[in-house]
């Protein structure tokens, strides 16, 4: 956001010769304490831009200053075309008419490259508009409460303190801080229900890299496991493991080889292959992996007398 109300502060300049900082101020909704801020950054990058305290003083460019887009080069535009259209799409206030502002500036066509849904397929409106939830509230620093269902099954209301959205492996976490288990967390998205935002703010911790934090915790609790997957399966493997994890074998089949933390979460990932699996290593995942299935067959079998009666 920082960076887009730079630029649309020079529009303004450039367009109306003078504004003062409380009018700036109000248009931005910030401190004026943070537009002389802004203005200091602006003046740093090379901007002639200076500000006169007192009565029918202001903020302004220097006379004759016009922006050219010739200062950046092709690249460095569409860079900022592109981070000014992410932020479009993620629905950040202001943004999108400052990507069309700018578009014009450095006359260049936007072109439509990406679009960002945060809900899950046919959901609805509520589960869409979480996204936008999330980033208010870490922008704004309000601790957020929702329930979260981890990979054991197991279902706790959760504080947290939410510091970044994070992207991977096709998925969407939230990295922050949890009041419950005193540490930085990530949680997954899909896996959290009912989030609301509360009345009380927090003030940034010393953080830490969110995504390797995880790594850490995930490989504290991970084993080596080793499976094979029949060649009817090549679209689950290629979608589900990276490609130094793969083993093509000559019937066809496939070998993954793969670090997962043994539980509830992997029984299920497991079983999810379906008749596809064919192997499965060590010995008592594989024993987990039966015995499921057992406790699926017999509750199937009698819910299936039961509906005969």
């Amino acid at each position: 956001m920082t960076i887009s109300r730079h630029f649309e502060i020079i529009y303004l300049l450039l367009d109306r010769k003078v504004v003062t900082a409380k009018e700036l101020a109000e248009h931005f909704e910030v401190s004026t304490r943070t537009i002389y801020r802004d203005v200091d950054v602006l003046s740093g990058a090379g901007i002639p831009i200076y500000a006169n305290k007192g009565r029918g003083g202001g903020i302004s460019l220097l006379e004759g200053y016009s922006f050219s887009a010739s200062m950046l080069t092709s690249d460095e535009q569409e860079d900022i075309l592109v981070g000014l259209q992410t932020l479009a799409i993620t629905d950040v206030p202001n943004a999108a008419p400052i990507l069309k502002k700018v578009a014009r500036l450095f006359k260049k066509e936007t072109i439509n490259w990406v679009d960002v849904d945060f809900s899950p397929w046919g959901s609805g409106e509520k589960k869409k508009q979480l996204f936008n939830l999330l980033r208010d509230a870490i922008i704004q620093q309000f601790i957020i409460q929702f329930r979260y269902f981890n990979s054991q099954g197991e279902e706790r209301v959760r504080e947290v303190e939410p510091l970044q959205l994070l992207f991977k492996n096709n998925a969407w976490f939230l990295s922050g801080y949890c009041l419950w288990r005193k540490d930085f967390r990530i949680f997954k998205i899909s896996r959290m229900d009912q989030v609301s935002t509360t009345n009380q703010t927090f003030t940034l911790r010393s953080t830490v890299n969110a995504m390797e934090n995880a790594e850490k915790q995930v490989g504290e609790s991970s084993i080596p496991i080793r499976i094979r997957i029949a060649s009817q399966g090549a679209y689950r493997v290629y979608d589900e493991f990276a490609d130094h994890m793969i083993t093509k074998n000559k019937d066809g089949s496939y070998t993954v080889t793969v670090n997962f933390p043994v539980g509830t979460w992997l029984d299920s990932f497991l079983l999810s292959f379906g008749t596809l699996i064919e192997e499965v290593h060590p010995d008592y995942v594989r024993e987990r992996l039966v015995k499921k299935l057992d406790e699926l067959r017999y509750k199937l079998d009698e819910n299936n007398s039961k509906s005969r009666n």
